[in-house]
């Protein structure tokens, strides 16, 4: 049984990273291009107020792009998707065995969901609400590893977070009733996650000019390929674990 969720679960995050494929490449995309064509109006503005210190840029030559846009935003971008889907839907379906039958729902299709929610929650929503996406022109070269750093770290917070709320939340269960545990542990979980928010540094770095309906777009835009990504994966593995369940019911009776 564990082979056979292992391998569809991976199958069911390589669907969902081509249908999140194409929702970046119709909404995402765009704003990409806006951001772009933004920084690279900036640069040529900074090109000629410093047009003295250019006599000799012809001599070094200039930074070779080793991707084209059309590659970055085609085979890059699916190739990226496809390998995060396949990792995401491993993940998923190992979560799923371990689950099932031991917590939540019973039924294959409602902890499904339940758990696609779950991993939304944790590793997209509260890291990047906190450090969200940003596109081309925002941002600093010098503080790209700083912020990559600081997003993984709170993507650390936030499961270790959720593990502490399950756990709690299972024991209070146990005592005063699922409903106070589970209440305890979305309590718990935000306690953890509001601490962790406040402690950790927030860097703005919108260059002057830059239009903040672009950047709210894409964020939302970023926000919306990770929610087709783990909605797909919730509803497909749901079904194919339910289908599952009721086949193996059927070969033992």
């Amino acid at each position: 049984m564990a082979g056979t969720l292992l391998a569809r679960g991976m199958l069911v995050g390589l669907l969902a990273a081509l249908i999140a494929f194409g929702f970046a490449t119709l909404y995402a995309e765009p704003h990409i291009e806006q951001a772009i064509s933004f920084e690279e109006g900036h640069e040529h503005t900074h090109s000629h107020m410093a047009a003295g210190a250019e006599v000799g840029a012809a001599d070094q030559g200039e930074a070779v792009e080793v991707f084209s846009r059309q590659t970055q935003s085609g085979i890059g971008l699916l190739t990226g998707l496809a390998v995060i889907g396949l990792a995401m839907g491993g993940l998923f379906s190992v979560a799923f065995i371990v689950l099932h039958g031991r917590m939540g729902p019973k039924d294959p299709r409602l902890l499904s969901l339940c758990i696609a929610l779950a991993a939304y929650v944790v590793l997209v929503l509260v890291p990047g609400m906190k450090y969200p996406a940003n596109p081309p022109a925002v941002g600093s070269p010098e503080t790209l590893d700083l912020r990559t750093g600081l997003f993984f770290g709170l993507v650390a917070i936030s499961i270790v977070a959720a593990v502490f709320a399950i756990q709690s939340a299972r024991i209070v269960s146990a005592k005063v009733g699922t409903w106070n545990g589970a209440l305890l542990g979305v309590g718990a979980f935000l306690v953890i996650v509001v601490f962790a928010y406040a402690i950790l540094p927030t860097i703005g770095e919108l260059p002057d000019g830059f239009s903040a309906d672009l950047l709210w777009r894409f964020r939302l835009s970023a926000f919306g390929t990770q929610a087709i990504l783990w909605s797909v994966i919730g509803v497909a593995f749901g079904l194919l674990a339910e289908r599952h369940s009721r086949s193996r019911v059927i070969h033992t009776d």
